[in-house]
């Protein structure tokens, strides 16, 4: 039959030998990726830090970043090369995934998979845009709201005179080390919670969900969405509140996209002549 399974009969050694090989490219694909990141980690930063320069300046105020150890700016340097070259090497790394899992695939599992795997870095891709474009800029804007005072460091000759001086000022004077954690997790959390339309529509594919149970399971998920949006976010409810309607609106997405599998499965099966009517 066309649904054979490929290489069904190769023994587990062989199939270790074929896990060590993907791991090996995928680690080779990841160092590589990491030494170009690193060659270009100045642009890379000054591409993260735009949206903090962005809201500073429209506040009037110098864009700038201290380093508060010695060694912080190699570690910096270091971070921006993993973050860079992980989203580099990704698209090798999922082939990799692809060809280790392709064999033990029927064919017509192949194809139901393969646009999956596709969509997966493009809804990635969207979801940090998503965070770096729209969340951030109101992230930013939010906590600098907090400042008071003379917007300049103690130390500044250009500080304000006057009533303005007289007051316990609030500055920011951020840390480079801080600042690329807190950009990096907005990215990476909005980038993942992209991924539950794939997620759910490929476990909908193989028939391990249902949209009807996931409909029924609206009240877990919207408790599960808030504590993820609560550990994934910072402790301001501004951001939370903006991830958790923005997953709790994919999953809905999901569910709709769910239900049309199970049209599309249903018509499938009805021209072969293989459904069963559900008696309940």
């Amino acid at each position: 039959m066309d649904d054979d399974l490929d290489g069904s009969s190769a023994p587990l050694i062989e199939h270790l030998k074929e896990l060590r090989t993907r791991i090996i490219w995928s680690v080779l694909a990841l160092v590589v990726a990491m030494i170009l990141a690193y060659l270009v980690w100045n642009p890379i930063y000054n591409f993260l830090t735009r949206p903090i320069c962005a809201a500073l300046e429209e506040r009037g105020q110098e864009c700038g970043l201290i380093l508060l150890k010695l060694q912080e700016g190699f570690s910096v340097a270091i971070r921006i090369a993993f973050f860079g070259g992980f989203i580099l090497s990704f698209p090798v790394i999922g082939y990799q995934l692809w060809r280790f899992v392709a064999p033990g695939l029927y064919k017509s599992e192949r194809r139901a998979f393969l646009p999956f795997l596709l969509a997966s870095p493009i809804m990635f891709v969207l979801g940090a845009a998503f965070a770096y474009y729209i969340i951030l800029p109101m992230v930013f804007a939010f906590f600098l709201g907090f400042q008071q005072g003379p917007l300049a460091l103690p130390d500044d000759p250009a500080a304000v005179a006057g009533e303005e001086a007289r007051l316990a000022g609030i500055v920011f004077q951020g840390s480079v080390s801080e600042y690329l954690t807190l950009t990096t997790r907005f990215i990476l959390a909005f980038g993942l919670s992209f991924q539950l339309p794939v997620a759910l529509a490929l476990l909908g594919r193989a028939g391990l969900v249902s949209s009807q149970s996931l409909a029924n399971t609206r009240r877990y998920a919207v408790v599960i969405i808030l504590t993820l949006a609560a550990c994934l976010t910072p402790p301001d409810v501004g951001s939370q509140l903006v991830l958790f309607s923005v997953v709790y609106g994919l999953y809905e997405i999901s569910i709709q996209i769910v239900r049309r599998i199970e049209v599309v499965r249903e018509r499938d099966l009805r021209a072969q002549g293989l459904w069963i009517e559900d008696d309940e």
